[in-house]
């Protein structure tokens, strides 16, 4: 697999890539950290910077979930409810596809 340069951001917050992008950029750096080519500092740069990616991934998706519970609405007005997920990826009835309840 040929791994493709994804540059970092220079700048804050404001300039954050995309989610997928941000996504892409820290499978990135998880790969330069396992392939052990990176020099010490190299590794430490990398190390943060996937931290910082994770945080901030980490912030997005919990918005996201935060936003769903926000969606279900009950009898007495807007309550939250956990999304469920059937993750069941052997299910001979519909061709092992994986299915959101």
């Amino acid at each position: 697999m040929t791994a493709k340069k994804i540059a970092a951001p220079a700048g804050a917050e404001a300039a954050a890539p995309p989610f997928e992008e941000a996504l892409e950029r820290l499978e990135h750096i998880v790969e330069e950290l396992e392939g052990g080519a990176l020099t010490l500092e190299e590794s430490l740069a990398r190390y943060e910077e996937g931290m910082k990616l994770s945080r901030r991934l980490t912030q997005t998706l919990d918005d996201a979930e935060r936003r769903i519970e926000k969606l279900v609405q009950g009898g007495d007005g807007p309550q939250t409810a956990p999304m469920e997920l059937d993750l069941k990826s052997s299910d001979p009835e519909d061709g092992g596809s994986q299915r959101l309840l």
